[in-house]
């Protein structure tokens, strides 16, 4: 799958589209939830295992232990929303799916970035955030705006490229 815009079907629509965009919002947040937890999990690993440094270097490794939520931050979306998946593992559990929007490759530092802006504006005001999702037409949030990025189901996103693609073929 190549990612060049002229190759690349349109954006879904959600008067077109609807299935992909239903129940999205409470979808995202759900997947947030689990993802919490797990980032959680890493950050308790990731600190347990900087208190036992810190008794083998003498208390030195405790000074990077502040580093230990954004470490497990950092990893936890590199490594699953900058995967081939393009989804955390909430989002997975949840059947949603993150999708580029301006025809660049969703790579591990872009998923990094998409991660670090979400958590900015969130931790900035959550609810402008999630209110900004419930106007725009493809529920998008400020980060992904910013970014480029459009979350949809997966499973319709599948069936509504197929559709696209055979529309494309048969000059529909």
């Amino acid at each position: 799958m190549t990612y060049d815009a002229p190759d690349r079907p349109s954006l879904p629509d959600p008067a077109t589209a609807p299935e992909l965009f239903e129940g999205l919002l409470t979808r995202r947040v759900m997947a947030y939830l689990i993802d919490l937890v797990l980032i959680g999990a890493i950050a308790l690993v990731l600190g347990m295992a900087g208190i036992i440094l810190g008794f083998l270097t003498f208390g030195l490794a405790w000074m990077a232990l502040v580093f230990v939520v954004p470490a497990a931050i950092v990893i936890y979306y590199g490594m699953t929303l900058g995967s081939p998946k393009r989804a955390t593992v909430g989002m997975q559990v949840m059947d949603i799916v993150l999708t580029p929007t301006r025809g660049q490759p969703l790579d591990g530092w872009m998923a990094i970035f998409h991660a670090a802006l979400f958590w900015l504006t969130f931790w900035i005001s959550w609810p402008i955030t999630i209110l900004f999702a419930l106007f725009t037409p493809r529920r998008q949030m400020i980060h992904d705006l910013i970014m480029g990025t459009l979350m949809v189901r997966k499973s319709p996103m599948m069936r509504h490229w197929q559709r696209m693609r055979m529309a494309d073929q048969y000059g529909v």
